[in-house]
């Protein structure tokens, strides 16, 4: 039986991996984080001081990023260590963002990606997974919120684990910069796939939100 793709866009701060992984969780698929990839060379690149487009495609020569799950859970390697607690910070985030420009990286991982989804049904999130990697995906989904909406979401998650260490504004400024680097960058930059669903979840809630994904899915595949 073939397996079943679902590619789920969007912006930063979406919240495409929690919504993405419930909905695998829901769909009894399994969940890629594509931007855990993205973060984890980003970290490694930091970790090791590459910072040219050279010095990183000298060091992608000696790294291997893997994937694994424990109890439903993505964990990422980098040359065989967890960095799966050290990836979620906005240093690397707009770190993610400038690498995955570099054509080097994208190819690095693709390969990658498409291979996950052609062994297993999958729920693969990111920013060109509908235009790019999966562009025959089952089905597609572009997940979004207004930026302040976002903002507020991820001020209130850094607020959690960091009381006072940015303000909402310095959080919002962060979102709009990020977004302006992944929808003009040259490689696949972001956007919504012809023939992607919009969904906007900025008036939504975290379970209505994962049923507004889910009603989606239960269309386009019949469920």
């Amino acid at each position: 039986m073939k397996p079943i793709n679902i590619a789920v866009d969007g912006p930063s701060g979406a919240g495409k991996s929690t919504l993405a992984r419930r909905l695998a969780a829901r769909l009894h698929y399994i969940y890629v984080d594509t931007g855990a990839l993205y973060r984890t060379i980003a970290y490694d690149m930091m970790q090791n001081h590459a910072e040219n487009e050279q010095e990183i495609c000298d060091r992608l020569r000696t790294l291997k990023v893997t994937l694994d799950y424990q109890d439903g859970v993505q964990h990422v390697y980098a040359n065989g260590t967890d960095v799966s607690a050290f990836i979620r910070t906005q240093e690397v985030s707009m770190g993610a963002s400038r690498i995955s420009a570099i054509p080097a990286v994208r190819a690095f991982l693709l390969q990658t990606q498409i291979e996950m989804a052609k062994a297993h049904s999958v729920v693969m999130d990111g920013r060109d997974i509908g235009t790019v990697v999966l562009p025959d995906a089952d089905v597609k989904i572009f997940l979004t919120a207004s930026a302040e909406k976002r903002a507020e979401r991820r001020w209130a998650e850094l607020e959690a684990k960091n009381p006072g260490k940015q303000t909402y504004e310095e959080v919002l400024a962060d979102v709009i910069r990020r977004d302006e680097q992944d929808m003009t960058r040259e490689i696949a930059p972001l956007k919504q796939a012809e023939d992607a669903v919009l969904v906007d979840t900025t008036n939504a809630d975290l379970e209505q939100s994962e049923q507004m994904m889910f009603d989606v899915c239960r269309e386009k595949l019949g469920l």
